[in-house]
């Protein structure tokens, strides 16, 4: 486990714009309450909460991946307007304590999903 610090800095803050995310014409998650996770250099990451999500549509992978910052990650795919997007979303469970407020929430793959800030 590492510790976010001046080389590889992450803050957590919570979005004050509302998020939704589509597949095709398929809202996949809507919400106000997504926080925004800023890592070193990567492009931000909106975090969703699962009630906000329709997590009817998502399926369990089998797909983990470690983070050295963050902790072991599961992935879900996505099945919404007959197609299925494999691995597109990723969520870390039980994260290292640096991280608990992702605890549970949702991530996508913007190059999978249409992830945008309305109102």
């Amino acid at each position: 486990m590492k510790l976010p610090g001046p080389d590889h800095p992450i803050t957590i803050t919570a979005n004050p714009r509302r998020v939704r995310i589509t597949a095709g014409n398929v809202v996949i998650a809507d919400t106000t309450k997504a926080l925004t996770l800023k890592e070193a250099s990567y492009p931000a990451v909106q975090y969703v909460p699962r009630e906000d999500a329709n997590m009817a549509l998502l399926e369990r992978t089998a797909r983990m991946t470690h983070c050295p910052y963050k902790g072991d990650a599961n992935y879900f795919s996505i099945k919404a307007d007959g197609k299925t997007l494999e691995n597109a979303i990723w969520t870390y469970e039980t994260p290292f304590p640096a991280m608990a407020e992702i605890a549970g929430r949702l991530a996508f793959y913007p190059d999978k999903v249409k992830i945008e800030e309305v109102g």
